[in-house]
């Protein structure tokens, strides 16, 4: 039974880190920028929900739509002031601006709360557990997290092949030029596309601040965690950040089994091993 239970703590784990990736994807899809800030982005917004529930008081549900409204506005005005001047044929310079980004978010964060490591409340939601079979169950904190991937990404797929915003994304994404010769607003489908990406990073700050501690310096370790997920399952592809985060969580869950020194260890492995067999990921986007 051992075995079993590793494979439910890797996939559960792989909800986690698919929702890491989420975003990071989304605006690679659309906009063909690896943002280096975007761990810094998510303990941003981990912090955020963290302030609105103790300064605020805001219940947790209440402070989680709060933020990710702030971060919707504050991705549409960092793509409209910062991230536009910088877009080009030339993927230098979109690079070191989100660098340099990161160095700032994690900083501010250091001087706004200290280094001290922080968590969000969730009350018994944290240590409830739900029975799957006798004598097996899993926690209701990573089901959750496993649950609201899953969603997340059929949300965002229902979004990008059912609405005229989705056309408009799928369009930019192809061409640029020709997507403007139609009448496509780039600037606002950028910012858009960022917005969105931040706004669905809140949903990954909650399910890791819940699950486990964080302070300012760990941010590129989850930009590694969600860039690590996007490549094995395949650039482009939605489902296929929902696949590699799973891999991505077995990888570690199996090695961990083995050995807990393996356990990060294993994922990075399996990162290059995938990145060796199939450059493009498992399962990449369809270009049509």
């Amino acid at each position: 039974m051992s075995g079993f239970d590793t494979i439910i703590e890797g996939v559960l784990l792989g909800g986690v880190y698919a929702l890491f990736a989420l975003g990071l994807s989304l605006i690679f899809g659309i906009m063909r920028l690896v943002n280096l800030a975007h761990g810094d982005l998510i303990l941003l917004a981990a912090y955020l929900v963290l302030s609105a529930t103790t300064a605020l008081g805001l219940p947790l549900a209440a402070a989680s739509l709060l933020v990710v409204a702030t971060m919707f506005v504050l991705g549409f005005v960092l793509q409209r002031l910062v991230l536009e001047r910088v877009l080009g044929d030339d993927i230098l310079p979109p690079l070191l601006v989100t660098f340099g980004l990161s160095i700032v978010i994690q900083n501010g964060l250091l001087l706004g709360y200290g280094a001290d490591s922080r968590r969000l409340q969730a009350g018994a939601f944290e240590s409830s557990s739900v029975t799957l079979a006798p004598g097996l169950s899993v926690g209701l904190a990573p089901l959750t997290a496993l649950v609201t991937a899953i969603a997340a990404v059929a949300l965002l797929q229902l979004i990008f092949y059912r609405t005229s915003l989705g056309r408009a994304f799928r369009a930019t994404a192809d061409n640029p030029a020709i997507a403007q010769l139609m009448g496509v607003n780039e600037r606002n489908v950028y910012a858009i596309a960022v917005g969105l990406s931040l706004a669905v990073s809140v949903i990954a700050a909650i399910v890791f601040g819940i699950r486990a501690s964080f302070d300012p310096s760990i941010g590129p370790a989850r930009l590694l965690y969600a860039f690590e997920a996007v490549i094995i399952g395949g650039l482009g592809s939605l489902w296929g950040t929902l696949a590699g985060g799973i891999v991505l969580g077995l990888a570690q869950a199996i090695g961990g089994r083995i050995n807990p020194e393996w356990q990060i260890l294993a994922g990075h492995l399996t990162f290059l091993a995938v990145l060796m067999v199939r450059p493009r990921g498992l399962f990449p986007a369809r270009r049509t």
